[in-house]
């Protein structure tokens, strides 16, 4: 399918999973204007970006899904580019093992990465790419979780984050996402 080095195949493929979430964003979206980054006017989303720590916590309550919610997140803050939030170390997100489950810490990245990257102006339409490393297991007590932006681009937010043990600041995951704006 594609030819060259493994690094020209990854960038191929990196560009067609791209061009694959324009369309299927295109398709969802039905035709609307995607010029502006805007919700729509009368939204009910429209009043809570961009995210400040004035209004984190209704915004978190208005924007995520139930199951998000019921993962306990708490301790939101927020400054422009940055959120931190806490994860709770839960029987119900764990594995057997006793480990939370890579499930829920990818989740926990992606709802602090969105926050961040909703403190502008410019309000991101969603995840568009995710790459998360687990360092160590996540056992015990609860989890902080950082996403720091790294760059607001015109088309695109960059994203740095972590998930650190609360009690000893051990690095537990590490990931690196993309925002389309």
């Amino acid at each position: 399918m594609f030819s060259g080095s493994p690094a020209t195949r990854s960038h191929g493929r990196i560009h067609e999973v791209k061009l694959q979430a324009d369309r299927l964003t295109n398709w969802v979206l039905k035709g609307k204007d995607l010029s502006s980054t805007k919700p729509e006017s009368g939204s009910s989303l429209e009043h809570h970006f961009p995210i400040t720590q004035e209004n984190v916590q209704a915004s978190f309550d208005a924007i995520f899904a139930p199951w998000i919610k019921a993962m306990g997140l708490t301790d939101l803050q927020v400054s422009q580019g940055f959120c931190s939030l806490r994860l709770p170390f839960s029987g119900h997100l764990k594995f057997s093992s006793g480990a939370v489950c890579g499930q829920a810490m990818m989740s926990a990245i992606d709802t602090a990465a969105s926050m961040a990257a909703g403190t502008t102006d410019r309000v991101p339409r969603g995840t568009v790419y995710q790459h998360t490393h687990f360092l160590r297991p996540a056992i015990g007590g609860d989890f902080l979780v950082t996403a720091q932006v790294k760059r607001f681009g015109k088309s695109s937010i960059y994203l740095d984050c972590s998930i650190v043990t609360e009690e000893t600041g051990a690095l537990v995951a590490h990931a690196v996402l993309e925002f389309a704006v």
